[in-house]
Formats: structure tokens, C-alpha cells, sequence
């Protein structure tokens, strides 16, 4: 399993630490025997605006943005079950954003940080929610693996 940070400030060790630990943990949860590589970007809003209106055609700043490169193979899910490296993609997150949705809903930083890197991990893995019953279970699955680590609001 690797984690690579493409940039980083005071928060590093504990990103890197509890990233590579939920990671493993999700892998696990889901029966998935891939060794996963991942790039987690950390930016600011300008960052995550430019890359939102680019790539999403969305004119403003958001929270976690996953460019998921298994997205089209019609194997993703055979690949994640065999074992070998494989490459996920990449997930940004504003960490302005996070600071701003931790005060806005009243719990930690890190409890903020450890939602958007494992709402972009499942988005990674083929999650979505882009329709009701796609979001029931791509949120409950999001609580129940953020539950079970003990990250709670």
C-alpha cells in the first residue's frame, strides 16, 4: 500500500499515519486484496476552485475532489480483488474547506479531514452519489467505516 503526498503543511504525520491506517482498514472491510497506490493532494480553495471549474465545470470552491483512474475498466472489480499494486488515483482536498465544514458542523479538523479522504477513496473505488440509492449506500458505508475507526463527530 502506498500513499504519496504531493504537498503537505503542519498536518503531515498525522495524514499520513491515519490516511495509510483507513486505507488498510476500508481494503479490509471490503474483502479487496489490491495493494492500492493513492495520491492525496492537499491545497488551498483557489487550488480546489480551478480544479473544480476545470475538470467538473463547477465555478467555485469545494471540500474533496477524486479523479478515479478505474473509472472506465470494466474490471475494476476484478482488479481490486487480485492481489498486485494498483493504481487508484488521486484525491485533492482544501484544507481551508475542511477547517470552514469542521466549525460549520462542530467537530474536529481531523474528524473533517478523515471524512473527505474516505469520501474520496470510496469515489475512488466506483462509489457514487449521484442518485438516492446510490448515496444511502455510499454514505452509510462512509459512517459505518468512520464509526468503526472511532472517528466520530
Amino acid at each position: 500500500m502506498e500513499l504519496s503526498f504531493s504537498s503537505f503543511d503542519e498536518h503531515y504525520d498525522y495524514l499520513e499515519k491515519t490516511y495509510s491506517d483507513l486505507l488498510s482498514y476500508v481494503f479490509s472491510y471490503l474483502s479487496l486484496k489490491a495493494d492500492p497506490i493513492i495520491s492525496v493532494t492537499i491545497v488551498d480553495n483557489d487550488t480546489i476552485h480551478e480544479i473544480n471549474k476545470t475538470y467538473r465545470g463547477i465555478d467555485r470552491p469545494t471540500d474533496v475532489i477524486s479523479f478515479a483512474f478505474l473509472d472506465d475498466d470494466e474490471n475494476r472489480d476484478e482488479n481490486l480483488n487480485k492481489e498486485g499494486l494498483i493504481d487508484l488515483g488521486e484525491i485533492y482536498i482544501s484544507l481551508p474547506k475542511a477547517i470552514e465544514q469542521a466549525e460549520d458542523y462542530g467537530h474536529s479538523l481531523e474528524r473533517e479531514l478523515d471524512f473527505l479522504f474516505v469520501h474520496g477513496l470510496l469515489h475512488l473505488l466506483g462509489y457514487d452519489h449521484m442518485n438516492e440509492e446510490d448515496e444511502k449506500e455510499m454514505f452509510s458505508l462512509q459512517e459505518t467505516i468512520l464509526v468503526n475507526k472511532g472517528v466520530t463527530r
